[in-house]
């Protein structure tokens, strides 16, 4: 018997319109997702997608983390 996987076709920056990644940024920033959550429920594959949405469209400071000491 043959194994069938389901296969997922790879999506490049392109492939999201400005509004989805908009909105993903809104929902980050509102508190309705983490940005891990967020990739996982929509399905973006690229590790640090969500975080470079929010660099460059969120309102929030997303720059690297700052350690306190």
């Amino acid at each position: 018997m043959k194994h069938q996987g389901l296969t997922r076709e790879k999506r490049t920056q392109k492939d999201y319109s400005i509004a989805f990644k908009l909105r993903i940024v809104s929902q980050v920033e509102n508190g309705d997702y983490t940005y891990k959550q967020a990739q996982k429920e929509y399905g973006i594959q690229g590790k640090s997608t969500v975080l470079v949405w929010l660099r460059r469209y969120g309102n929030l400071e997303w720059s690297k983390p700052k350690l306190h000491t």
